[in-house]
């Protein structure tokens, strides 16, 4: 595949990420919260988010492992922040989670499986053919803005993820209301800390695939923020009215 291909499927999923987008103003990805037996049969929630989210080292790792070119130190780096996300949302997340008996529809299982993989080839297949970073790329200001902002946003994601976490003592708690910074601004830190995390890794990378990545974690992480937001005000009398959905003081 030539970088013109290549880059012409980056576009074509930033299409995709875009008709994402339209769809969930439409109808929330019935899962979590939202889960409904509507979209057909149903599997054990931890494990659907474990065949959801490891598949996507796989297929970086295929690339990266299979290359005849060499990596740079800035490439193994991109790597690493990359497995160190996916280690957390693949093995250890879902094992930390309450949520014993809980359902996850298999045809969101699916869809969630192709976004990972489309994104795993994007960033695998890219630093395994085209990327050209030198160590110089460390001391650029993309790589120590976008580091920051990845390290913040994987801080405040798994920091939240273990408020929530910690409000259901046993697995048939129904949900409660989050208190505590970062719950006091926004409704839903956990997603936009992930949105900051790929928001850093995009501006680290400097490149249209992580681009791509970006912008669709967006177009599907944005629009769960806004209905989780909602649905909380909606269930909850005594919600806090000053609270927005995903960025503090805007929204």
């Amino acid at each position: 595949m030539t970088q013109e291909q290549f880059y012409y499927f980056c576009y074509v999923w930033i299409g995709v990420g875009v008709i994402a987008f339209l769809g969930l103003q439409f109808k929330d990805a019935p899962y979590g919260k939202f889960t409904t037996s509507k979209w057909g049969p149903t599997m054990s929630n931890r494990w659907g988010w474990v065949i959801m989210e490891a598949f996507v080292l796989v297929v970086l790792y295929y690339f990266i492992l299979t290359s005849s070119k060499k990596l740079s130190a800035v490439d193994w780096t991109i790597v690493s922040l990359f497995t160190a996300h996916y280690i957390n949302r693949s093995f250890i997340y879902p094992f930390r989670t309450r949520t014993k008996g809980k359902q996850i529809p298999v045809s969101i299982v699916g869809m969630a499986l192709f976004h990972n993989l489309a994104n795993g080839f994007l960033i695998g297949y890219y630093l395994s053919h085209f990327s050209s970073y030198t160590n110089d790329w460390f001391t650029s200001w993309q790589f120590i803005v976008g580091i920051t902002l990845f390290v913040i946003g994987m801080f405040t994601n798994i920091y939240s993820d273990t408020v929530l976490i910690r409000l259901r003592k046993n697995p048939t708690d129904g949900y409660k209301i989050p208190f505590g910074r970062p719950f006091n601004l926004i409704s839903a830190p956990n997603l936009g800390g992930e949105l900051l995390e790929w928001i850093g890794f995009a501006i680290l990378c400097w490149n249209l695939p992580a681009f791509c990545f970006a912008f669709f974690t967006f177009c599907n992480l944005f629009p769960r923020a806004l209905a989780n937001h909602k649905w909380y005000k909606q269930t909850f009398a005594d919600y806090p009215k000053e609270r927005k959905a995903v960025i503090p003081f805007i929204c």
